[in-house]
């Protein structure tokens, strides 16, 4: 299993992913944690791509890209294929990762168990609200932020959530960044600045309510154009 691992970790260095078949891996593994729990142990491509509303042509190529899958006629392995993506994705191991900002949208963040099972690990909770710092929330002890950039240096952080209002969250971010954090999920509603190779994705929830709404109000402006 790790030299099958670290045949695929040497193809993936030869070759730029994009970010949209990133995206379809995700897609592909929770497929197959699925198929895996219900009993499946193969699974053609054809009915991997039923399940995600992809063609069978799509989930061949992209696979294609991590090295050679499964056998012609008798289509993929279901759990071992789950493993070669969860190693592919580096789901495979702990993430020890720390969140800012303890508010409403961080306290939910904390009790995200999904977090957990794929393997990401919120250990550091940090805010600048007197009455929460010292706290103990849902099993964390929540940080200063003033200590932010020490202390994720001291507890070797690998990721950093930010759930912080906008006007600020550009400043944590600096800091966050000189600290040696290479990989941050932002939910401050703003475009926030990092170095080329720091790791940055936006999670603007009132964007996709936003496209939500706007598909809902089309829908039914195409409904009365057709009658």
């Amino acid at each position: 299993m790790n030299d099958r691992i670290d045949e695929i970790t040497n193809n993936l260095s030869r070759k730029r992913i994009s970010e949209s078949t990133i995206r379809r891996l995700s897609l592909y593994y929770r497929a197959l944690s699925l198929l895996e729990k219900e009993g499946y142990e193969t699974v053609s491509s054809k009915e991997l791509a039923k399940r995600e509303k992809l063609t069978p042509a799509q989930v061949r190529k992209d696979l294609s890209f991590f090295g050679s899958f499964g056998t012609r006629g008798l289509g993929y392995p279901v759990a071992e294929l789950r493993r070669q993506l969860a190693a592919i994705l580096g789901i495979d191991r702990q993430w020890q990762v720390a969140l800012i900002g303890v508010g409403n949208i961080g306290s939910a963040l904390v009790g995200y168990k999904e977090f957990v099972r794929q393997g990401f690990q919120i250990v550091k909770l940090f805010d600048n609200d007197q009455r929460k710092i010292g706290s103990n929330h849902k099993g964390i002890v929540v940080s200063d932020i003033a200590d932010l950039e020490s202390e994720l240096k001291a507890d070797s952080i690998e990721m950093v959530v930010i759930a912080v209002p906008a006007t600020v969250a550009q400043y944590i971010v600096d800091d966050v960044v000189n600290a040696g954090i290479k990989a941050i999920l932002n939910f401050a509603p703003v475009n926030l600045r990092v170095p080329s190779d720091v790791y940055l994705r936006n999670e603007n929830m009132s964007m996709e309510l936003e496209y939500l709404s706007f598909a809902i109000v089309n829908q039914h402006a195409q409904k009365r154009v057709r009658t």
